[in-house]
C-alpha cells in the first residue's frame, strides 16, 4: 500500500479529518460538522444495506452560513470514498442556472484545492467536469433543475438523493420526477434549505422526520439559526443584527431565513402584532410646519366619469381611488417617515387630479413626490414632471416592483422607520376616517411568495389597496440622502418653499 493510499484509507474514515487535513483553508467549521458527519454515516450505512440508518436528513441553516459549503465538502468526500467502487449522486435545485452552474463549481473548487488536488494527482484520479455532472473515478455527482421543464428522466440516484433549497422545489414536481430516482436503490434523501411557508417540500419533510425522531430517538433534523453561527463568525453577528435592525426581527426574511421559523398561515401582510406598529404618536396635520420636510406619495386610478353622488346612494360601488399620503422626513442615517394627512379621490377626473396634486405639492413644499406612473398613470407623471420638474419621480408598476415594495415596506414598519399619525379627539374628522380606512386596508392585504430566490411577492387588499399602495411607496423615499444640509450662503437648512 502506497503512502498516499494509507492516508486516503485514513481520511476516508471520517470527512471532518478529511475536511481539516485536505482542505484547511474552507475547513468545516463547528456547526457543520454535526450534519456532514450524520449524513455521511446514512449514505455509507444505506450502501451497505443497513436499514436501520435513517433515510433522509434535513439541513436548515441560516441564510450565506456556509450550508452550500458543507454540501459540497461532503460531495467530494463521497466521491471519493466511492471512486472505485461507483455510484451516484443526484442534486436537485430550484433551477440550472445559476444555482446548478454556481453548486458545480463549489464542488469543482474544494476537489482542486491544493492539498487535495495534491492527493488526486498521487492517486491518478483527475477529476472531470462534463456538463452538470463532475465526476471521479466511477462516482458522479449530476446537478440537475428541478423546474417543471427540465428533463430529468433516466437518471438514478444510488448513493444519496439531494433536494437543495428544497423550499423552492415543488412538492408534486419532486414526487413525480425524483423520488423514484431512488426507488430501486434504496438510496437515502437529503433535503437543504431555509423554511418559509407549511405548504413547501421542506415543511413536508421536516414534519415528517421530526415525527420519526420522536418515534425512535434517531436524529434527522439539523437546525443552524443565525445566532449558532454568530457564536463562530463575529462578522456574521454584525451582519444579521445590521439586517434586523433595518428590517425588524418580525420581518418574514429575519424570521425565515436567519430565525428558521415557518410562517404557517402567512396569508396576511399585517396580522395584529404588525398592524400595531404601524400606529404612531405624532399627531396629524392640515399645513406644513417651518423647517420640515415632507414627501408626496400617489397611487393613481384610472379616471371614472361616475359621480360622488352615485357612491353615496349605492353602497355596493366601489371603484378604484387615487390616494395621497404627506409623509414627514426626519432625517438621519436611517430616516424615518410620519404619515402627516392624507387624501383619496374616487372619480375625480385627471386634469382636476393634476390640478390639486400641483397645488398640494407647493402647500406642502413636498421636496419628492412620488407617483405611481402605470398605464394611465403615466400622462399624470409626465404632466406633474413639467410643472414640478426634478423632484417628481415616477414609478411603473411590474409584478416585480409591487414585490419590492411590499418586503420594503414591511421592513419600514418593523424597523419603526414608517408611522402613521395618531387619532385623538383632536384628530379633524376626515383624517380620522382616512386613517381608519388605510388601516382597514392593511388588515386587509394578503400575500403569496413565489418560490424562488427572488421571494417574488404578490399583494393585494380586499377589496382595494389604495391607501396601502400609496403608504408603501414610502420606501422609494430610501434611495434619498436625507441627511441635514449643510447650508451654502444662507441662513438655515431646511427646503424652502418651491417656485
Amino acid at each position: 500500500m502506497t503512502v498516499a493510499q494509507h492516508v486516503l484509507r485514513c481520511l476516508l474514515a471520517d470527512p471532518v479529518a478529511f475536511s481539516h487535513q485536505l482542505l484547511p483553508e474552507r475547513a468545516l467549521r463547528a456547526y457543520q460538522v454535526g450534519p456532514v458527519v450524520a449524513t455521511a454515516a446514512m449514505v455509507v450505512g444505506r450502501a451497505r444495506g443497513d436499514r436501520a440508518v435513517p433515510h433522509a436528513q434535513v439541513w436548515l441553516f441560516s441564510r450565506q452560513s456556509g450550508k452550500d459549503e458543507a454540501l459540497a465538502q461532503l460531495l467530494a468526500w463521497l466521491l471519493l470514498r466511492y471512486h472505485r467502487r461507483g455510484g451516484e449522486i443526484v442534486v436537485a435545485l430550484p433551477s440550472w442556472r445559476p444555482q446548478g452552474v454556481v453548486a458545480r463549481e463549489r464542488l469543482r473548487a474544494v476537489l482542486t484545492s491544493p492539498r487535495l488536488a495534491a492527493l488526486l494527482t498521487a492517486l491518478e484520479l483527475m477529476p472531470q467536469v462534463s456538463g452538470s455532472s463532475v465526476t471521479l473515478g466511477r462516482a458522479v455527482v449530476r446537478y440537475v433543475s428541478a423546474g417543471p421543464s427540465a428533463n430529468v428522466r433516466g437518471l438514478t440516484a444510488s448513493l444519496l438523493l439531494v433536494a437543495n433549497e428544497a423550499q423552492d422545489i415543488r412538492p408534486d414536481r419532486w414526487d413525480s420526477a425524483f423520488a423514484p430516482m431512488a426507488a430501486s436503490t434504496g438510496a437515502p434523501a437529503l433535503y437543504l434549505g431555509t423554511p418559509w411557508d407549511a405548504d413547501s417540500l421542506l415543511a413536508r419533510e421536516l414534519r415528517y422526520l421530526e415525527a420519526l425522531e420522536q418515534d425512535d430517538g434517531q436524529r434527522r433534523v439539523w437546525r443552524v439559526p443565525w445566532t449558532v453561527v454568530a457564536a463562530t463568525l463575529p462578522a456574521y453577528k454584525v451582519h444579521v443584527e445590521e439586517r434586523i435592525a433595518q428590517l425588524g426581527p418580525g420581518h418574514p426574511f429575519i424570521r425565515t431565513e436567519y430565525c428558521l421559523e415557518e410562517l404557517a398561515g402567512q396569508g396576511r401582510l399585517f396580522p395584529p402584532e404588525r398592524l400595531a406598529l404601524v400606529r404612531g404618536t405624532h399627531a396629524g396635520l392640515l399645513a406644513p410646519r417651518a423647517g420640515e420636510r415632507y414627501a408626496l406619495l400617489v397611487d393613481v386610478a384610472g379616471e371614472d366619469e361616475a359621480s360622488q353622488e352615485e357612491l353615496r346612494t349605492d353602497p355596493t360601488v366601489r371603484r378604484d381611488a387615487t390616494a395621497l399620503t404627506v409623509v414627514r422626513i426626519v432625517p438621519g442615517e436611517r430616516p424615518r417617515y410620519e404619515a402627516v394627512w392624507r387624501a383619496r379621490w374616487v372619480g375625480l377626473r385627471q386634469v382636476r387630479q393634476y390640478e390639486e396634486l400641483v397645488r398640494l405639492a407647493r402647500a406642502w413644499r413636498a421636496e419628492r413626490v412620488v407617483v405611481d406612473a402605470t398605464g394611465i398613470g403615466a400622462g399624470l407623471a409626465s404632466f406633474l414632471r413639467q410643472a414640478l420638474g426634478e423632484r417628481v419621480r415616477p414609478i411603473v408598476f411590474s409584478p416585480r416592483v409591487k414585490s419590492e415594495l411590499g418586503w420594503a415596506f414591511i421592513g419600514l414598519v418593523e424597523s419603526g422607520r414608517y408611522r402613521d399619525y395618531a387619532l385623538d379627539p383632536a384628530t379633524p374628522p376626515e383624517l380620522a376616517a382616512l386613517s381608519e380606512a388605510f388601516l382597514a386596508e392593511l388588515a386587509s392585504l394578503k400575500g403569496v411568495v413565489a418560490p424562488g430566490p427572488g421571494r417574488l411577492l404578490r399583494w393585494w387588499g380586499e377589496p382595494h389597496d389604495d391607501l396601502a399602495v400609496s403608504a408603501a411607496l414610502t420606501t422609494c423615499l430610501d434611495d434619498e440622502d436625507w441627511r441635514p444640509r449643510v447650508a451654502r450662503g444662507r441662513v438655515g437648512s431646511g427646503p424652502g418653499p418651491h417656485p
